[in-house]
């Protein structure tokens, strides 16, 4: 059925229920996992072109954030028993939705599960959807989980 499932990463509550789908399709079919965190300096890159300081020194911090993230997370895959490897990216590259979708072509990942908010109205139009993008752009199929109701 599946046999590689990537998962966008980011620390949160909602991107570790996303992991743990994640973790239980695998055990189910046998499928390793890649896990990716994209450092979104796009962000950043806004609030600096609205005065606030953007440094190099702020890439890097967001880097070793990621590489955090990320060693954590396959940590706890790895405790489950099964396969997986991590990656970071950057979204100077790109959009992180483009991120996820270019990780997916190089990966040949069959499936991609995400923790979501599932932002509505207002809240989504200001703050954006990555998943939306993604669910939009990707060339498999994408499993949304989620966030618990009291996120």
């Amino acid at each position: 059925m599946y046999s590689k499932i990537l998962v966008p990463v980011d620390g949160s509550p909602t991107s570790q229920r996303g992991l743990d789908e994640a973790v239980a399709l695998a055990r189910l079919t046998g499928a390793s996992l890649h896990l990716i965190h994209v450092v979104d300096e796009q962000s950043f890159a806004v609030a600096a072109s609205e005065g606030a300081t953007f440094t190099g020194d702020l890439i890097e911090l967001l880097r070793e954030g990621g590489r955090s993230i990320l060693t954590a997370a396959c940590e706890r895959v790895r405790a489950q028993g099964l396969t997986v490897d991590g990656e970071l990216r950057d979204s100077l590259a790109g959009r992180v939705c483009d991120q996820v979708i270019e990780a997916v072509r190089q990966t040949h990942a069959d499936l991609i599960v995400l923790g979501t908010h599932g932002r509505r109205g207002v809240r989504r139009m200001v703050l954006g959807s990555d998943a939306e993008s993604i669910v939009r752009l990707a060339p498999v199929p994408v499993l949304l989980v989620r966030a618990p109701e009291s996120a």
